[in-house]
């Protein structure tokens, strides 16, 4: 894989820490600085500024922190992996687009939300022009910790709204998201839960760790209310009408009284739903331009699925490990229920 020749210092906390290398030198310089944690044949996580970063987005992340230059009108939807990332994608991208198509002609029916809304962390670098080029308002995504965003992003007029999820829940879909996305390295036997498990309790996994991740943007949601809206998948699945409606308001495009009148908030929610995302043929049998099946975005989305993969002994320690680590925050997760 082809790697910009540009390096960041592995000590620095704050700014993007980016300076350009020679054209004799890359980016193996710095691999070869950070700690590591290998996962499978050519695919591990570096310890970038504090969050272990996937080798392959490694130098994305890196680009971003450099040259991307955030708009005003920008939204960013930004999440630790497998936190409801594919459902605000729809969500936020219908509710922006909502005058300029009518619903039944959403490119959300014959598009995945991916490909609707970009990953920063891996677009930018492949195809700059593609993200600069882009109207506003653009929607971008991106799954680093508000400490690694780029400068601009923080302190421009674009606003940010964050997903998390209960971390039970998370680690789980994040497990079974990595088995499907890369079966051939990936095996139950290689790649156990218990493996998964334990490296996570250490802080250890995609942009992780992730009480870190939830609490840089907790803090800075209370910091700058205007600007940051912190969401819980949980909070979405209770009352996912309500958040739509908060959503609009959050992004400059309340819906109007004849909206409400005329149901649109409802069909919107209903339209995004996971089961009728996963349902629609696009996601059934598409793929991502990466090659990766749109359906491996989709299993079950279920709140208190955990429960079914680990035991009481391994939810009891990660909860009681994330309780410590927000002690004092004023953010907490619900305890997730065993699934019948």
């Amino acid at each position: 894989m082809h790697m910009e020749k540009i390096i960041a210092s592995p000590n620095s906390s704050s700014g993007s820490g980016v300076e350009e290398l020679t054209n004799n030198d890359n980016i193996e310089e710095l691999l070869s600085s950070l700690p590591c944690e290998k996962l499978w044949d050519n695919y591990s996580l570096y310890l970038y500024q504090g969050c272990w970063v996937p080798s392959i987005f490694l130098n994305g992340v890196i680009y971003i922190q450099k040259h991307f230059q955030a708009r005003d009108t920008d939204i960013i939807l930004a999440s630790i992996p497998k936190s409801g990332t594919t459902w605000l994608k729809a969500l936020i991208f219908t509710i922006v687009n909502r005058s300029r198509y009518a619903l039944s002609e959403i490119p959300l029916l014959a598009s995945n939300p991916h490909e609707l809304v970009p990953f920063l962390d891996n677009s930018y670098m492949k195809n700059r022009s593609s993200i600069d080029n882009l109207s506003s308002p653009r929607i971008l995504s991106t799954h680093v910790p508000f400490a690694l965003l780029p400068h601009s992003t923080v302190t421009c007029n674009s606003r940010i709204v964050y997903t998390c999820r209960n971390p039970l829940d998370q680690l789980v879909s994040y497990w079974h998201f990595l088995l499907a996305l890369y079966p051939e390295q990936t095996t139950m036997r290689l790649f156990p839960l218990e493996k998964v498990f334990e490296m996570a309790c250490q802080g250890v996994q995609f942009y992780g760790p992730f009480w870190k991740h939830v609490l840089g943007y907790w803090k800075a949601s209370l910091e700058q209310t205007g600007k940051i809206l912190f969401l819980k998948y949980e909070d979405l699945e209770e009352d996912v009408n309500f958040h739509v409606k908060r959503l609009a308001e959050f992004l400059g495009c309340p819906f109007s009284v004849d909206e409400e009148r005329r149901g649109v908030i409802k069909a919107i929610s209903k339209l995004c739903s996971f089961d009728h995302l996963k349902n629609l043929e696009v996601n059934k049998s598409g793929k991502l331009p990466s090659g990766h099946a749109n359906s491996t975005f989709f299993r079950k989305g279920k709140v208190g699925d955990s429960r079914n993969y680990l035991t009481s002994s391994m939810s009891n320690h990660l909860e009681k490990l994330i309780e410590d680590k927000l002690n004092g925050s004023g953010l907490t997760f619900k305890k997730i229920i065993k699934s019948s």
